[in-house]
């Protein structure tokens, strides 16, 4: 149990901490996050001290009930911090000795704070990861939802903020709802390794007292148990897995909020934030500002910078927020499908011009050598790429003809792109049953 000083490690030491390395070393300002789990992991443990005849049933029971009453008080908000509550599991014991007396000193035999905030994070992260993976699924499937909902509207697919090639509305939402589908597998696999037991291993050379880690395991239900006791307890791969996938989820998150602050410019006007997800000008009135999305876009950054425990913390509550301001923006935007139509030009046809020739036996090449002529001849006549009589063309390639005024359909372009994965009606369905699939198999 904890020495004079408080500490769980004051036997050793004479006199007091300078109050500033006091402070410094102190993490219970972030990790009283885990006040639950740390309850959840000591209450196994004193089972399986009890299964080891290290406790009897009585003081087991004991500790339970006084475990109860330590959880009560921090769910009620009753829960009263000492000026010596280093960290939670400082806080929560002395807590308990305070309830029960001094069996309370038993619970922390063979135990070290080394396996015991490991195990408590993993708790924690585990629960998380399960929040999130939720979040991520319902903003996947408003996506989905939109996307087939919405398939009939084209628009123009950008490259290097240039128009690039006509493409589905439909199309756009899926290419990020596919990277979110990305993310959310990867955050199962980060879960499943999150999922191993590291309690029982003590400081690192692990537990001489015969407590069974398989009833631990049982207990707390936990995937697997570490294969090695200093590596249990030293080891954060899972926290570094978890910010970097938090890291990679924010970078598709940002780079969709990118473009739909883009297309709710007045000079794209293709889409319009709902004013739930918008703020105004506290000068100009007319203002409509995408906050959402530039808060999303910014908070990006300080995942990205971000490490360790405390981290951890944050960053589960960022994405969280992240995840339902996506998905709210997404189910309440609204489309104008009239200002996209209009924004499809002829020039982004000129790949289509080019197919046309290679379509008539022309090496693709020498087709797109002729479709950037044509486009060059249309631009120094000062005439959009469409109104280039048959004769002019034919002057560029004699594989001209009549047929090629069916170049000129928005939607006959789309539609060429039926190959799975492109932006054909036939395709974006095939996309849709497809991401579907990938979340009810998650789910499952």
């Amino acid at each position: 149990m904890a020495s004079e000083s408080g500490k769980l490690w004051g036997g050793r030491f004479v006199g007091a901490v300078d109050p500033i390395m006091e402070k410094f070393n102190a993490s219970i300002a972030y990790d009283r996050h885990l006040w639950e789990v740390d309850v959840q992991g000591s209450k196994a443990y004193s089972r399986g001290l009890e299964k080891a005849g290290l406790l009897t049933k009585a003081e087991m029971d004991q500790i339970l009930h006084g475990l109860d009453k330590v959880a009560e008080e921090w769910a009620q908000g009753t829960f009263k911090l000492s000026p010596n509550d280093e960290d939670i599991h400082t806080a929560n014991e002395r807590r308990l000795k305070e309830l029960i007396g001094e069996t309370a000193g038993k619970l922390h035999t063979g135990r070290s704070r080394n396996d015991q905030v490991v195990t408590d994070l993993r708790l924690w992260m585990r629960q998380t990861c399960s929040t999130l993976s939720g979040l991520l699924w319902e903003l996947i499937r408003t996506m989905v939802d939109r996307a087939e909902a919405e398939r009939d509207v084209l628009f123009p697919g950008y490259t290097h903020l240039q128009r690039a090639q006509p493409i589905r509305w439909s199309h756009w939402i899926l290419s990020h709802a596919v990277a979110l589908t990305r993310d959310s597998e990867r955050l199962l696999e980060v879960r499943k390794r999150i999922n191993v037991l590291p309690l029982g291993s003590g400081a690192i050379a692990g537990n001489p007292l015969g407590v069974d880690r398989e009833l631990l395991q049982a207990e707390l239900n936990f995937g697997a148990i570490t294969l090695n006791s200093m590596d249990a307890t030293s080891e954060r791969d899972f926290v570094a897995e978890f910010l970097f996938w938090a890291s990679l989820c924010m970078t598709h998150l940002s780079r969709m909020a990118e473009d739909l602050i883009l297309y709710c410019t007045k000079e794209f006007s293709f889409v319009q934030l709902s004013d739930a997800y918008s703020t105004g000008s506290s000068l100009m009135p007319q203002k409509k500002n995408p906050d959402s999305l530039e808060l999303i876009r910014s908070k990006a950054g300080r995942v990205f910078g971000r490490e360790d425990k405390e981290a951890v913390f944050e960053v589960s509550d960022t994405m969280s927020a992240v995840l339902q301001v996506a998905t709210g923006v997404i189910s309440t935007l609204q489309i104008h499908r009239e200002n996209m139509g209009q924004a499809l030009s002829p020039d982004m046809l000129a790949t289509d011009l080019a197919y046309y020739l290679v379509r008539k036996g022309m090496p693709f090449r020498q087709a797109h050598e002729a479709s950037g002529k044509a486009v060059f001849m249309a631009e120094t006549k000062g005439v959009a790429l469409n109104q280039l009589s048959l004769q002019e063309l034919q002057t560029i390639s004699p594989l001209f003809s009549g047929d090629v005024s069916c170049v000129w359909d928005y939607g006959h372009s789309v539609e060429q792109y039926g190959a799975l994965g492109g932006t054909a009606c036939s395709s974006v369905d095939w996309q849709i049953r497809q991401v579907r699939a990938l979340l009810q198999a998650q789910q499952a």
